[in-house]
């Protein structure tokens, strides 16, 4: 990198640095440090899977395995550590939990890296219900339905740092966080990386020029897992228990909804996603039961209509201001987000007045307004609003795409 290029990705860091520790001066309620706390989990995990799915092409379905295998790591040491008195600090778990993440990564990676594409997909599939299926049947290691519960406070507190008050939780999983992402952010940069993204866009051209696409699957996949294993090794020092549900395929969707909705072709998107779920899953659920819904439909529409996810779009206007054409895309993108907005409006009526129309009595109030599910003026309103945003984004995308097609025709009229 030029002096330039290091020195705006050093403030780059730095920024997230201060972001993460004058967050609780911002919002320093504790319903904000727990929710912090779950967005940090959440972070770890999601750069971990899009090592795998963004920068290698390997699309898992069973990664919760490796989050869960260094969770249940980390609480077994955890409790031994207050059974037996042990000297470790809890504040080193994560470490514990990455190596779990990692040997458990060598394992199932030996075979299952020596397939790609689909065949991959199915085998961490399969492993990860085998695995899951195993939490419930071995009641000793992973405590059946009740899972293993241990205590964060026990143990030597080096610097007196103590992680029973959940500002020094918060503070613990931020530098984490910090730590894990600077450190997938610099593996990015490393040929091994560099590798990977090759082996992700053509595998043959990589084996051509004398590397095994399969060992570089496999490096790769050892690290994912071991960061996976630290995601859950914070996890089980916030919540200070796990249970089999970790190992689930519920916990891999949700990673893998994050990662896509996020964004998987630039680094920081599966912390959007992360940061955005977690958002939705902790607060969206206070004021609809059918939060899970909007979840689905937000992944269908950023897979149809924005394939790079909100970090892809991000980094198109960071490049359109780069390239100073701001002022030409701006008025496009502005008409296509309030057709998005008003067609979303209607969206929402919809899915609110059907669900109340069958399930829950309530009549459906916004922006101090009411509308009740079983008159026909409501589903007209709601209706027109779907309509108006469809026809507004409609025409947001034409008026984009005649401008691409003028910029390329004045192009080959001063071509010579």
């Amino acid at each position: 990198m030029t002096g330039s290029s290091t020195l705006k990705t050093a403030a780059v860091w730095l920024g997230f640095a201060v972001l993460l520790i004058v967050l609780p001066n911002i919002f320093p309620s504790r319903t904000s440090l727990t929710l912090m706390n779950i967005m940090g989990v959440w972070i770890v995990f999601a750069l971990a899977y899009n090592m795998l799915l963004g920068q290698s092409g390997m699309l898992s379905f069973g990664h919760a395995v490796y989050f869960g295998l260094g969770g249940y790591a980390a609480i077994h040491l955890m409790a031994a550590i207050k059974s037996q008195r042990l000297g470790i600090p809890v504040a080193l778990l994560p470490l514990v939990g990455f190596a779990a993440g990692m040997a458990a990564g060598a394992v199932i990676g030996w075979f299952s890296c020596r397939r790609s594409g689909t065949p991959f997909a199915m085998i961490s599939l399969g492993v990860g219900e085998l695995i899951a299926a195993s939490g419930l049947m071995f009641v000793s290691i992973f405590g059946g339905e009740e899972g293993i519960s241990g205590d964060r406070s026990a143990g030597p507190e080096p610097l007196g740092f103590s992680l029973g008050p959940q500002i020094n939780v918060y503070y613990f999983i931020a530098f984490w966080v910090f730590a894990a992402s600077f450190a997938m952010w610099a593996f990015t940069r490393t040929p091994l990386g560099r590798l990977a993204n090759a082996v992700r866009d053509n595998p043959d051209r990589v084996a051509f020029i004398g590397y095994d696409p399969q060992r570089v699957r496999y490096l790769v996949f050892l690290i994912s897992g071991g960061f996976a294993g630290l995601a859950g090794s914070l996890s089980a020092v916030n919540f200070e228990i796990i249970t089999p549900e970790k190992l689930g395929a519920l916990n891999s969707g949700a990673v893998l909804l994050m990662t896509y909705i996020g964004g998987m072709a630039v680094f920081y998107g599966p912390i959007i996603g992360a940061v955005l779920i977690s958002f939705m899953q902790s607060m969206l659920s206070d004021f609809t039961k059918v939060w899970q819904l909007y979840l689905g439909l937000l992944f269908v529409v950023v897979v149809m209509f924005a394939p790079y996810g909100i970090g892809g779009m991000v980094a198109q206007i960071i490049g359109a201001v780069r390239r100073g054409e701001l002022a030409e895309k701006l008025p496009g993108w502005l008409l296509g987000t309030a057709g998005a907005v008003v067609a979303f409006a209607g969206t929402v009526m919809i899915i609110e007045m059907a669900y109340r129309l069958r399930e829950d009595g309530r009549v459906l109030s916004a922006f101090g307004l009411s509308f009740p599910h079983e008159a026909v003026a409501s589903w007209i309103v709601a209706i027109a609003l779907l309509a108006l945003g469809l026809a507004i984004v409609t025409v947001a995308v034409r008026w984009r795409r005649r401008g691409s097609l003028g910029a390329a025709l004045r192009l080959k009229e001063v071509a010579p």
